[in-house]
């Protein structure tokens, strides 16, 4: 009788550990999903007001037409966008960062020392590999993330963005970019 015991206790402690190894499981994939999400929102946010600064800087130092038109849409577009995903990230309790990241000031101070034909090209370049990430990136949240705000706003920023990439390109080939 005490061996049946003893199994009996032994097989309800492993289902028990099982079970918890599971829901544990879950809750890390749901939790690395939401710090997906997380990433995701704070990177946007830190991008779109990059995009904001540095349109603000090709609209000054630019000397090509098409790149202060670009600046321009920038500054309109990322500026829409970001008031956009400040709401969606308070209504979802999220904090957003309150500036740039430090890739995108290295790149602001790069760019500020430069003019003319140089800024042109450079700033066209710049735009046109921060688009091709700036997509992958939302195109990525659109389809795979777990929070439907920020599923949709991505979904909806999306066409914007790869309006911004053509644009992007067409500015670097009038310029002479690569």
């Amino acid at each position: 009788m005490k061996t049946h015991a003893a199994i009996t206790w032994v097989a309800s402690a492993a289902l028990l550990a099982f079970g918890t190894i599971a829901a544990a499981q879950n809750g890390s994939y749901d939790q690395t999903q939401q710090k997906g999400d997380a990433s995701f929102a704070q990177d946007a946010a830190s991008g779109g007001m990059a995009e904001v600064k540095l349109g603000q800087l090709a609209q000054q130092k630019g000397s090509s037409q098409s790149v202060k038109d670009f600046g321009a849409r920038m500054v309109k577009d990322h500026s829409a966008a970001n008031t956009k995903l400040k709401a969606v990230a308070s209504k979802d309790g999220m904090t957003l960062p309150g500036g740039i990241n430090h890739e995108d000031q290295a790149t602001y101070s790069k760019l500020s020392k430069l003019s003319g034909t140089q800024f042109d090209k450079e700033y066209a370049q710049d735009m046109v590999q921060d688009h091709q990430k700036d997509v992958a990136a939302f195109q990525k949240e659109a389809n795979s993330g777990t929070n439907p705000d920020l599923k949709d706003f991505a979904s909806q920023t999306l066409p914007t963005l790869q309006d911004h990439l053509n644009m992007a390109q067409q500015m670097q080939q009038s310029v002479g970019g690569q």
